[in-house]
């Protein structure tokens, strides 16, 4: 597998039309996150300026047509950092990308892969690895790997709610 900069990771955006981004993990431990979870936490405001060059890259995208989605896989009650995504979610939409809800109850049956990923095009599979904080993010040219994910993705999306409903039904 090869390793690819946050640069490279983030041009995939300018040469795909569809993305899809999987998350399961129950946390996420990344550096420029740590000062706006603490704010969560301690109930302070927070401009989300942190997140602007990612979201300029969404909205980019979605501006040329990208299809952006994003799937959550979450336990309920949700932990603190899932609250916390939940949370800055409406950045994410404001920035185009459809972002959906799936209770990990509602996913038992389905193969989840241990790594969470980005899928573009159906085919184009990046992984994002993690130690004790996200590494980074490696593409994967393994057939079997990737006709994996993209069952697990499709599977995952079919089934998850849209971010407001899930608000709303909470």
């Amino acid at each position: 597998m090869e390793r690819i900069s946050l640069e490279e990771f983030r041009a995939l955006f300018r040469q795909h039309g569809d993305a899809i981004h999987l998350e399961s993990k129950e946390t996420y431990s990344v550096s420029h996150e740590d000062e706006p979870f603490r704010r969560f936490m301690a109930g302070e405001e927070d401009d989300e300026q942190w997140g602007a060059d990612y979201f300029r890259v969404i909205r980019d995208a979605t501006d040329r047509g990208t299809a952006v989605r994003r799937v959550r896989v979450v336990t309920e009650p949700l932990n603190d950092y899932a609250r916390f995504l939940l949370h800055i979610t409406p950045g994410n939409i404001a920035a185009g990308e459809d972002v959906r809800y799936l209770p990990r109850g509602n996913a038992a049956d389905i193969d989840l892969p241990d790594d969470d990923c980005w899928l573009f095009d159906q085919d184009k599979l990046i992984l994002t690895r993690f130690d004790e904080r996200v590494t980074g993010f490696v593409v994967s040219d393994d057939p079997n790997q990737v006709k994996t994910y993209r069952e697990a993705c499709s599977q995952v999306w079919q089934r998850a709610v849209p971010y407001a409903e899930y608000v709303h039904g909470r």
